[in-house]
């Protein structure tokens, strides 16, 4: 828990973001800032204390595997186009060490992929001890994208969700903590999002045409998240569920579900603290067998 919790937050974010069952993506709120009572003001501040809590452990977690721990975080981002998917990996995972993170982005598949199963390119791309893998969009596409402009049968997508439940209580049983984060952006929003694009030369890279054509499709999405929703959180790997209009909020909020996670990784084996092993200096007395040389507390 950090320190801005009782003034400005009745509750962490994460808590009360966790799907649940019956919520219906049609309802969601996405200028809603839920459990925050501060102002977009109070945001930079408080960012920036959650960040450098987040580098902390970030570094306890790479730190343990350089002495076998294996374990690992991965954070799904899952979003229509201007969500703001980038800017929690610019803004939130961006504050810690780059050596521990693997970032992916998942878009069309190559034509290499496509001759592998569809998960042939997410193993590929899973965060190896220690690290903090960020899945920008993921294996979710393949019934998202996939079932709106009806790439394969619907007995194959349909199939897909069950497959996805046992490919991620793989990955937890393994070690891999999973954070799974459905982003929800207006429509309108959305676009003056895409408009800024074409306003900004810094941005206009970020435009892309079909964009647009994606729009028209916004029902059959929506369609389509709320059977990600129903079908695929688990107790094992839930989803949370952001509204995104406010960015400053959902950076706030998906922070803590990182230090959260993150935070469990202190202790490894139930010792008392996060062991490192580092060579000692030249001519220094070497401790003896099994003693940590460093320890993080």
């Amino acid at each position: 828990m950090t320190s801005d919790l009782p003034s400005l937050w009745t509750h962490e974010p994460h808590k009360h973001l966790e799907f649940k069952p019956g919520l219906r993506v049609a309802d969601i709120d996405p200028d809603a800032t839920p459990g925050f009572r501060g102002k977009k003001a109070d945001a930079p501040e408080l960012q920036a204390e959650r960040n450098e809590r987040f580098a902390e452990l970030q570094e306890m977690l790479y730190a343990n595997s350089r002495s076998g721990d294996t374990r690992s975080i991965l954070l799904v981002l899952q979003g229509m186009d201007t969500a703001g998917k980038g800017g929690i990996v610019k803004h939130v995972v961006g504050a810690g060490n780059p050596q521990g993170i693997r970032y992916s982005s998942f878009g069309k598949p190559t034509e290499e992929e496509l001759s592998h199963h569809y998960l042939w390119r997410i193993r590929n791309a899973l965060p190896t001890g220690g690290h903090i893998g960020v899945f920008d969009r993921s294996h979710y596409e393949d019934v998202l994208i996939v079932r709106v402009h009806n790439l394969v049968p619907p007995p194959v997508w349909e199939a897909r969700y069950d497959e996805i439940n046992a490919f991620e209580r793989e990955l937890v049983d393994a070690g891999t903590t999973i954070i799974k984060v459905a982003m929800f952006v207006s429509l309108d929003e959305q676009k003056k999002r895409l408009a800024a694009r074409l306003d900004r030369p810094d941005k206009y890279w970020k435009f892309n045409p079909g964009d647009i054509d994606e729009r028209l499709l916004w029902p059959k999405y929506q369609e389509a998240y709320q059977a990600v929703l129903d079908r695929t959180s688990t107790d094992y790997a839930p989803w949370h569920v952001v509204p995104c209009n406010r960015k400053w909020y959902s950076r706030l909020a998906i922070t803590p579900r990182l230090i959260l996670a993150a935070s469990r990784f202190r202790r490894r084996g139930g010792e008392e603290a996060a062991e490192v092993r580092i060579a000692p200096k030249r001519g220094a007395p070497r401790p003896s067998r099994g003693a940590p040389l460093f320890r993080l507390t």
